[in-house]
């Protein structure tokens, strides 16, 4: 439904089983900055990562700089009809 909903991703991130200093993070959609040092960008930032989320493929970069030097990919995918209706919901 490309909701740049970067309080979703976060809020996830925190619930991963460490100590997350939400002020030490920074959340990218390809190129697009969503969040600064734990801050969203405002709407502009959020429209700007729905343009890059409406191509079919992107990717979503969660820098955490406090935490050394590593990387995860995880690919994932959203097809269900019923997850785009419960998460258009959960915006509008």
């Amino acid at each position: 439904a490309a909701d740049a909903n970067w309080g979703r991703i976060v809020a996830a991130a925190g619930r991963a089983g460490f100590t997350l200093d939400q002020r030490k993070l920074d959340l990218f959609v390809d190129d697009a900055p969503l969040a600064k040092d734990g801050v969203g960008l405002g709407p502009a930032a959020e429209e700007l990562a729905q343009e890059r989320m409406r191509k079919g493929s992107f990717v979503v970069r969660l820098v955490l700089k406090d935490r050394g030097q590593a990387s995860r990919s995880v690919y994932t995918c959203d097809f269900s009809a019923d997850y785009v209706k419960i998460n258009a919901e959960y915006r509008t």
